[in-house]
Formats: structure tokens, C-alpha cells, sequence
């Protein structure tokens, strides 16, 4: 069996053969993010196996099956005119919920200070942060940077101050820390919101 010397580019290859369907400016894009996520992860990791990474990214079908599905409406009348089924929106998630997700995990526990407030915040915190890294709105640098922003940041400062001063309390430091934190979410969220990819 012949063994490619460029596993990136058959990889970007075999994506590209299954999402022919797609307009070719959605395609391109859709291969310029992938290409994006490769080379930065191959930056951020220099150890990992390149077979490794592409395998991190998914299968090629699977891809351009989520890829055909967030087209719309086109696809889907194309393949009720064609009679062929294609994989039906399965795993999209409207870029709005992983935002709000991140953004209300802080309200929710502020409003919610006894046990499962927090829990659930958190848990609504993790969700939102992993919907946002498998999401297609987002290139791989806004993913990032927006995890960064309203996930670890808020924790580590909340961590922070719960240490620093015995655990939380309603004064007020701690309300203008919290309100400082939900500026931030807020901000981060109206960023994604504002440079998503429709």
C-alpha cells in the first residue's frame, strides 16, 4: 500500500473531496481553519504525532458532514431533490448557547451561592468552554483566546480570591471582583458573537 509523505495535505485533500458539495468559498474556508488548527497545534505541541493531531480533528467525512449540515437549508433541499440522505444537523449547536453558557455561569452562582449554585455553575462553565472549542463558528486563535477569557481567567481569580480571603463573601470587594468578572464574560461573549463565522 502506498504511504503519503504529506499526511496533512491528504488529510486536507480527503476533506475537501467530501465537502464537494459545499460552495467552493465555504470549502476554502472550511480548509483554511483546518490548515489553521494543524499548524497551530503543531506549534503548541511540537511532540505530538502529526497522525495524532489529524486524528484529534476528526474523520474527513464526519467534517464535511457537520460542514454540509450548517450549510442550510441548500443542502438539505439538495438532497431531498436527489433522494439521497445526508446526515441531518446532527451535533449543531447554535453558536448563541456555548456563549451564554460561559457568560451565565458567574450570574448563576452569584445568585445561587449555596451548594448547587456553584456546581452547576462550573458544570455550565465546562459545557460552554468544550461547545466552543468543537464549534465551527470560531477559528482555532478565537476559540482560545475566548476559553481563556471566560473560562480560565474568571476561575483562576475566583480560585484566587476564595484562598486569599477564606472563602466568599458578600462585601464589597468581593461584589465589584464579581462584577469586574461578568464585564469580562460578558465582553469575551460579545467578541465571539460579533467575529463568528454564520
Amino acid at each position: 500500500m502506498k504511504t503519503s509523505a504529506d499526511p496533512v495535505r491528504d488529510y486536507l485533500s480527503a476533506v475537501e473531496r467530501e465537502a464537494s458539495a459545499l460552495p467552493a468559498d465555504r470549502r476554502q474556508e472550511l480548509l483554511a481553519d483546518l490548515a489553521e488548527h494543524i499548524e497551530v497545534t503543531r506549534v503548541e505541541r511540537p511532540d505530538t504525532p502529526i497522525g495524532e493531531v489529524l486524528a484529534e480533528l476528526g474523520d474527513p467525512r464526519t467534517i464535511a458532514a457537520t460542514a454540509l449540515a450548517e450549510a442550510g437549508s441548500g443542502a438539505a433541499a439538495a438532497s431531498d431533490r436527489g433522494g439521497v440522505g445526508t446526515p441531518a444537523r446532527r451535533g449543531k449547536v447554535h453558536p448563541l448557547v456555548p456563549l451564554l453558557m460561559l457568560t451565565l455561569s458567574l450570574p448563576f452562582m452569584m445568585v445561587f451561592p449555596d451548594l448547587p449554585g456553584p456546581v452547576f455553575g462550573v458544570l455550565f462553565r465546562i459545557a460552554g468552554a468544550v461547545l466552543l472549542c468543537t464549534s465551527v463558528h470560531w477559528t482555532a486563535v478565537q476559540k482560545t483566546t475566548g476559553v481563556l477569557l471566560a473560562a480560565v481567567v474568571p476561575s483562576a481569580l475566583i480560585v484566587t480570591w476564595n484562598l486569599s480571603n477564606g472563602g466568599p463573601s458578600g462585601d464589597g470587594p468581593a461584589l465589584l471582583a464579581n462584577l469586574v468578572m461578568v464585564v469580562l464574560l460578558a465582553g469575551t461573549a460579545a467578541w465571539l458573537w460579533r467575529v463568528r463565522r454564520a
